[in-house]
C-alpha cells in the first residue's frame, strides 16, 4: 500500500482502520478481518473503551503470521489523563497486550486546561522508555502545534482531525503539509451524510465505485489519511478498493467545494471544546 510519510522518516498507509465501537469477541473478529484483509494502520483510543478487544484481533493476526512490526498500531490519551501520560501508556499496553504501541496521540488539546504541552513532554519521555514509538496529536490548530515547538523543539507527526468534504480544512492541509505532519481524518465519510451530494453522485458513476469510494479517494487525493471504521469483512474490502480510484482535478475540486463554514458535524471547534 502507498504511504504518506512525515517530517521524521515516520510513514503510514494511506488508509487505515478505524475502530470507534468495536468491543468484544465481535470486534477482536472484526479487527482480525481487517488485518486479514490488508489494513496494516489500526486505529483506537483510550477512550474508545476497546483497547483489549483491538489487541486481541491484533495478535490473532500476529499469530497467523503477519509479522507485529507491520502492524502500526495507534491509541490516543484522554484529557483527564493529560498529566499522567506515561502511566495511561503502561495502562494502554496492559489493555492491548502488546510490549509498543507505534503511534500515540494527545486525543485533544483541551486548552481552557492547559495541560496539553505537559501531557506531550509525558508522551515524549514515554518514547524515551520504547512503550510508544511516535508521538502525535488530534485535533490541535495551527496555535497549539507552534506552542508544542516552541516547548518542546518539535512538532508531532501525525494531527488527526474532523475531515471530510462538508469540512475539508484545506488550510490545515496546507500547514501540515508545509511542516511534515501527516494529516489524518476521523469521520472521513461524515456518517454518509454527504452521500447524496452530485460532486460525489456523478464521480462514483464515472469511476463505477460507490460514494464511499469516492470520499475515500477524495481524501488520498488532497492528501489526508483516512482510517474509516468497518466492522465487516465486506465493507472493509470495499473501502481499501478505494485506492485504485484516481479521481480527476475537477471532481476533486468539485468535491472540496462542498466544504462550509459551519461544516463540523458536531460544533467541536478545538480552540473551545474540550473532551475527558
Amino acid at each position: 500500500m502507498e504511504t504518506f510519510t512525515g517530517a521524521n522518516g515516520f510513514s503510514l498507509p494511506k488508509l487505515g482502520l478505524g475502530t470507534y465501537k468495536l468491543k468484544g469477541e465481535s470486534g477482536a473478529r472484526s479487527v482480525l478481518s481487517g488485518i486479514e484483509a490488508g489494513y496494516r494502520l489500526i486505529d483506537t483510543a483510550y477512550n474508545y473503551e476497546n483497547e483489549g478487544a483491538v489487541g486481541e484481533g491484533i495478535r490473532r493476526g500476529v499469530d497467523q503470521g503477519v509479522p507485529r512490526e507491520e502492524i502500526i498500531v495507534t491509541s490516543k490519551l484522554p484529557g483527564r489523563y493529560q498529566q499522567e501520560a506515561v502511566q495511561t501508556v503502561e495502562e494502554s499496553l496492559f489493555r492491548l497486550g502488546l510490549d509498543y504501541i507505534d503511534l500515540y496521540l494527545i486525543h485533544w488539546p483541551n486548552p481552557k486546561q492547559g495541560h496539553y504541552v505537559e501531557a506531550y513532554r509525558g508522551l515524549m519521555e514515554a518514547r524515551d522508555k520504547g512503550l510508544i514509538r511516535h508521538v502525535g496529536v488530534c485535533n490541535f490548530l495551527p496555535e497549539h502545534l507552534e506552542t508544542i515547538r516552541e516547548a518542546t523543539g518539535e512538532l508531532p507527526v501525525v494531527n488527526q482531525i474532523e475531515l471530510h468534504p462538508y469540512f475539508p480544512q484545506l488550510d490545515a492541509l496546507e500547514y501540515h503539509r508545509k511542516h511534515g505532519i501527516i494529516t489524518q481524518a476521523w469521520s472521513p465519510l461524515a456518517r454518509g451524510d454527504v452521500f447524496e451530494q452530485a460532486p460525489i453522485v456523478d464521480a462514483a458513476e464515472a469511476h463505477d465505485a460507490s460514494p464511499a469510494q469516492v470520499v475515500l479517494a477524495w481524501h488520498r487525493a488532497i492528501g489526508a489519511l483516512a482510517i474509516p471504521k468497518a466492522s465487516s469483512r465486506e465493507r472493509q474490502e470495499q473501502n481499501l478498493r478505494s485506492l485504485t480510484i484516481n479521481l480527476t482535478d475537477d471532481e476533486v475540486a468539485a468535491i472540496s467545494a462542498l466544504g462550509r463554514p459551519d461544516g463540523r458535524r458536531k460544533d467541536q471547534d478545538p480552540a473551545e471544546y474540550e473532551e475527558f
